[in-house]
């Protein structure tokens, strides 16, 4: 599978955190779902033109794009995303035979203050999928690291903090992300954070994580998933790692993946050392990044528990 292939994957629930139970995530065992001949099987279709009016287009990804949209339905404004119809089969058609739920149905069940709250999804009567969300203001945790934002001060564990809290919330929920990265953070003009984008999302379950699938974000691969091999949810603990690297550090751990040859070099080469790039780094810091992008999954941290803990006896200077 090529490169270009492996981006095919953009954005208040209750305010009850689970409280962290230290271990590794485990599956939840979910609800038997009916065998479908594809996802899109028993949806309404609706007028899509009629039900929402498109405000402004506030993202696009390579399978679907985004709107600020008024619902007329509710009155409020919401989060409109639309898929392409034809790429997201494609795309789930890698999972015939497993029942994997499709997008709006893992998010609709999410409720977690640190995830973007799903209220519905469905067809447009073009066949296109559409997932109705909560509209957040604020902006992208890549901008506010592209632009090295004063946001960002004094602000980098506790962020680090909220996204554990919501992938913790995510795998004790019997699912794995995949696309963890910045693009895919969301943070309030409150300054809080929400995971979005369960498009590349997983049950947790064994036949998903049989060797061979290298789909997500290149630059935030977990190595084990680079060569192949079996997973688990220290894929995302590891792409977590490089996202909090990004946020001390302005800069990936190791050079910017253009090729297949680039990318597989990361297992073989030692990441930027964080102190070269930011001198003035505490040490507990720097081994907390490289601790979070180690390499074997059982040198990084094991859970988000773990990682948060760890945030928290740290002092961001």
């Amino acid at each position: 599978m090529g490169l270009a292939d492996w981006f095919a994957g953009l954005f208040k629930g209750s305010k009850d955190k689970k409280k962290a139970s230290g271990k590794p995530a485990v599956a939840i065992p979910k609800p038997a779902l009916k065998k479908k001949s594809n996802p899109f099987d028993g949806l309404v279709k609706i007028d899509g033109d009629k039900r929402f009016e498109k405000i402004a287009r506030t993202g696009q990804g390579s399978m679907s794009k985004v709107w600020r949209a008024l619902d007329r339905k509710t009155g409020r404004q919401v989060c409109l995303k639309v898929l392409d119809k034809e790429k997201t089969l494609r795309f789930e058609a890698r999972f015939q035979g497993l029942n994997k739920p499709f997008e709006g149905e893992i998010s609709l069940g999410l409720k977690h203050p640190n995830i973007m709250q799903t209220y519905e999804f469905g067809l447009f009567k073009d066949g296109d999928p559409y997932i109705v969300m909560e509209l957040v203001d604020g902006v992208g945790l890549n901008f506010l690291v592209e632009t090295r934002s004063k946001k960002l001060e004094g602000n980098r564990l506790n962020f680090i903090c909220q996204i554990c809290d919501a992938i913790e919330y995510l795998h004790n929920s019997g699912y794995l992300h995949r696309d963890i990265c910045p693009r895919n953070i969301m943070v309030s003009n409150e300054g809080e954070i929400k995971l979005i984008d369960f498009g590349l999302a997983i049950p947790y379950r064994p036949e998903f994580c049989r060797p061979g699938n290298r789909t997500g974000t290149p630059n935030y691969l977990a190595p084990e998933v680079i060569r192949r091999s079996s997973t688990d949810h220290r894929v995302d603990m590891f792409a977590l790692g490089v996202t909090a690297y990004e946020l001390f550090c302005h800069d990936m751990p190791w050079e910017s993946a253009q090729s297949m040859q680039t990318l597989i070099g990361h297992i073989n080469s030692p990441p930027k050392n964080p102190k070269e790039l930011c001198p003035d780094m505490p040490e507990e810091i720097e081994k907390f990044l490289l601790k979070a992008i180690a390499k074997e999954p059982r040198d990084r941290f094991q859970n988000p528990a773990e990682m948060r803990e760890a945030a928290k006896r740290l002092t961001e200077k």
